[in-house]
């Protein structure tokens, strides 16, 4: 399959001509063939986005609200073919695959509501008989970059929002789900999105920095959100910041499950499988550290480990529950980690098998700070346990890192375990509940190294609009001089 740029509503190749292939992290054939933009890619995907500006931020909400509960619908129309796409370009499953649409689905419908949400308000003032005016308006020309782990869900979140605020887009897919990301954008295209108003770049791995430098440093664009390592995340930051422009991180993240000594075992064991291992442990919000107190350790380590053995990965088009990783590289990490976990002490209580991009769920007990996988983010199927004593150690080890997206705590006592998860580190926090959640009504966002701003309801609004004053004043009012 050959995947173009779109850019002002043309399908294009790169105007080096330049192409790179993506390959299936299972089967090692060529998944997708793929147009590498190169900077003058951008100048003419900015221009397009520039273009289209106007016309789209007139739009009325309803009309762009329209838009978009069209692409919702195609989305879930196009559900095989995102499922496909995922299979052979990230390893998913057809289950992680089919999630992604719905949940993408729901994200835009969600932004196509906010279209009449974005509000301002009547401000006091001390000029008699003046009207004063706190309103929004659209940014202008927004960059979103969204990365392959969960393309379908965080592409459309990079994009939705910005749209229904009457920004236009550049939306630079990952070069590892260029194809998932591209029919994102066919589909927003078919919804009746204009011409420019949604422009499509990838490039390849080895032309990030200059792909990402000149989409960042480009004059006209006037907002840049990102979804993706912290290393990448502080490189976009600085070079946002020398030109005073905003911008949306959602970086990485270290996510503790507590387990306190009166907790629900069965639940969080529950939670912390589903949080461990759910697309291999390739997400965000993956639970990454198990933060377990001593009393209990035994019997929850005992559970989860049954439960990690029961579950498999494999081929994704085969009946595994669990897909393959991103890469064979990534794989070999794994065993890096687990090898360096038990040289320092730990104990692999379930898992610890790999054929290439394939790793078994595979979990550690009786980790230490030593281990490289108590702060590096595994982002894969290898998770540990950290044996604790009280809830003040459980909370010094929960927040024993740069990280800070997601958390959980579980205990049958909820005032405690709600002074526990009030002492936490992070932008989300549940209780009894898996570290990995989401919805998209909800403020979605991490502190420290996660990032900072937020995806998601109301509180997005904020990051992709401009605020105003505006009054409207008696002309023949009096000035002092």
């Amino acid at each position: 399959m050959m995947i173009e740029l779109l850019i002002n509503g043309e399908s294009r190749a790169a105007s080096s001509g330049k192409t790179f292939d993506r390959i299936d992290p299972v089967t090692g054939l060529v998944a997708t063939t793929v147009a590498a933009a190169s900077a003058a890619d951008v100048d003419a995907a900015v221009a397009a986005a520039k273009a289209a500006g106007p016309g789209w931020a007139q739009q009325t909400p309803e009309a762009r609200r329209m838009v978009l509960l069209r692409a919702a619908d195609l989305l879930e129309e196009r559900t095989e073919d995102f499922i496909k796409l995922m299979m052979s370009e990230a390893g998913a499953t057809g289950a992680w695959g089919g999630f992604n649409v719905y949940l993408a689905a729901s994200m835009m419908r969600e932004a196509a509501a906010m279209t009449t949400q974005i509000t301002g308000e009547v401000l006091q003032t001390n000029k008699p008989g003046a009207l004063s005016l706190a309103v929004r308006r659209p940014i202008g020309v927004c960059v979103g970059m969204a990365p392959w782990n969960a393309p379908v869900i965080l592409g459309t979140r990079a994009v939705a929002m910005a749209l229904a605020a009457g920004n236009t887009m550049v939306f630079k897919g990952s070069e590892l789900t260029p194809g998932t990301h591209a029919l994102i954008v066919e589909v927003l295209m078919s919804a009746g999105m204009p011409a420019g108003a949604i422009n499509y770049i990838v490039h390849a791995a080895e032309d990030a920095p200059e792909v990402v430098g000149a989409l960042v440093e480009h004059p006209d664009v006037a907002h840049v959100n990102f979804t993706g390592s912290t290393r990448v995340g502080k490189i976009i930051a600085k070079l946002a910041a020398e030109h005073l422009k905003p911008v949306l991180l959602e970086l990485g993240g270290k996510s503790p499950l507590l387990v306190l000594d009166d907790a629900d075992l069965q639940g969080a064991v529950n939670a912390a499988s589903f949080g461990c291992f759910m697309n291999q442990g390739q997400i965000c919000m993956s639970t990454e550290r198990l933060v377990v107190d001593e009393a209990i350790a035994d019997e929850f380590v005992a559970m989860l480990g049954e439960r990690a053995s029961a579950l498999t990965a494999g081929d994704p088009r085969s009946d595994s529950p669990l897909g393959s990783l991103v890469s064979v590289e990534t794989g070999a990490r794994m065993v890096e980690l687990i090898e360096d976990a038990v040289a320092k002490g730990g104990v692999v209580v379930a898992g610890g098998g790999r054929d290439g991009a394939i790793v078994q769920p595979t979990l550690i007990d009786r980790a230490t700070p030593e281990m490289r996988i108590y702060e590096e983010e595994s982002f894969g199927p290898v998770k540990a346990v950290f044996r604790v004593s009280g809830d003040e150690e459980a909370i010094q080890v929960a927040n024993d890192t740069n990280y800070g997206l997601s958390a959980a705590v579980f205990s049958r006592n909820i005032p405690r375990a709600s002074m526990v998860a009030s002492r936490i580190d992070s932008g989300i926090c549940h209780i009894n509940g898996s570290t990995v959640a989401d919805e998209a009504q909800a403020p979605f966002g991490g502190v420290k190294g996660s990032g900072y701003g937020r995806f998601g309801g109301k509180a997005v609004v904020d990051q992709f609009t401009v605020l105003r004053w505006i009054t409207i004043e008696d002309p023949g009012q009096h000035y002092p001089m």
